[in-house]
């Protein structure tokens, strides 16, 4: 018997912002295709005031249209009102507010069978009024910053611990990161079901890198040398990522390892300038956003991946660049000693400058190749990642 599944998730793609939360796409997208569970996603859209809904990013964000077929899924994008650097807390009651009502009319043309929330806030406590209302059981997914930074926040956190105890399942990206929860008393000991992110192998797969080179030579803002060696650092340009220390990295290292930074954010000027000021912004490269086509070519030219993040769960980034032959020098942060198990995958760094431009050493003096280090991410496929999920989700339903 077919399953039907209401998914609720904030980050996904939408017409102004497609790249937005396309791992959750891709996983919603790949559970569907098994035939086993008919997906129906709701993204809701925060928007301020209507005086400010006019102005810069939130203009376009307020033409997303109320409901997208075009697609492998129907996508609703209903609004909540939000109020930028104030709101935090009460999100999830502004969420639910704005998802019942549609979420109602849903379930009784054709009724759900479980509800899932694909963060753990403001989704989750959002989903389980949800469900409540709905009468069904629900799933909440934890990623990472969802847990490292509002498990900081005491009301954020309250909410958290209070949707964790009636839910059916609770996933985490990682083991590491469960047991963040578990500390955090989110969930107690053995209540958390790691489900690890998966890839798509027929686009993240090593292109030699003399070759992906010769395909990168359209790319604006990256000039590279015959003789250049390259690290590539994929992710938003936020403080949290860590860019800097990996331009700060520079500094030590030999004037033909240049740095790509792939990836855009309100940190890009700051970061310009600190190019600037060390004297190397010719060996610091600005892609801006690189497009999904672009992205393997892009690491299969690296030599190194580097991102310095303060916190992770276990990043869809990393396992795209180790399928591409790029190894990774990341922080013990979230997953990432779940991934790099084999020398093959890179180095774990402390986040200093120091300690990344040694790894970067390391790994240029005796660097592994592509097809060893391709092999790190075999075990990671959406194939896998909706199997696992479809057996989750099965459990959950039948459990009500």
């Amino acid at each position: 018997m077919k399953r039907r599944l209401l998914s609720i998730s904030t980050l996904y793609p939408a017409p102004p912002r497609p790249g937005f939360g396309r791992f959750v796409a891709r996983q919603m997208e790949t559970l569907a295709a098994r035939g086993d569970w008919e997906v129906t996603v709701i993204n809701p859209i925060g928007l301020p005031p209507p005086p400010l809904r006019a102005m810069g990013r939130y203009a376009s964000l307020a033409a997303i249209p109320a409901l997208e077929t075009g697609g492998p899924l129907p996508v609703h994008h209903p609004h909540f009102l939000l109020v930028p650097g104030l709101s935090g807390r009460f999100n999830p009651w502004a969420i639910a507010r704005a998802v019942l009502p549609l979420a109602r009319r849903l379930h009784a043309q054709t009724p759900f069978d479980l509800v899932d929330a694909q963060f753990f806030y403001p989704d989750g406590p959002a989903a389980a009024r949800v469900a409540q209302g709905l009468g069904l059981p629900y799933a909440i997914k934890a990623r990472g910053s969802d847990i490292h930074l509002w498990g900081g926040r005491p009301a954020a956190l309250a909410q958290m611990r209070s949707a964790a105890v009636s839910a059916a399942a609770v996933l985490s990206v990682s083991g590491a990161l469960a047991g963040d929860m578990e500390a955090l008393g989110i969930v107690p000991p053995g209540g958390i079901t790691v489900h690890y992110t998966g890839l798509d192998h027929a686009r993240f797969q090593p292109i030699p890198r003399a070759e992906a080179r010769q395909r990168l030579t359209d790319l604006p803002g990256l000039v590279l040398r015959p003789a250049d060696r390259l690290a590539v650092s994929v992710g938003a340009l936020l403080p949290i990522k860590g860019q800097a220390l990996a331009i700060r990295a520079l500094t030590s290292l030999p004037s033909d390892i240049q740095l790509a930074l792939a990836g855009t954010g309100p940190d890009e000027a700051a970061l310009r300038t600190l190019a600037a000021s060390l004297g190397i912004a010719s060996r610091v490269h600005f892609l801006g956003s690189v497009n999904h086509e672009t992205l393997p070519l892009l690491l299969s030219a690296a030599d190194v991946m580097v991102l310095p993040s303060e916190r992770e769960g276990l990043a869809n980034a990393w396992i795209e660049a180790l399928a591409c032959g790029a190894p990774l020098i990341i922080p013990d942060v979230g997953g990432a000693r779940e991934v790099l198990d084999q020398p093959a995958a890179g180095r774990l760094a402390a986040r200093s400058p120091e300690a990344i431009a040694a790894a970067i050493t390391e790994l240029l003096a005796a660097p592994p190749p592509q097809a060893e280090v391709a092999a790190a991410a075999r075990r990671f496929s959406w194939d896998a990642n909706a199997a696992a999920l479809a057996a989750i989700y099965e459990r959950a339903a039948a459990g009500r």
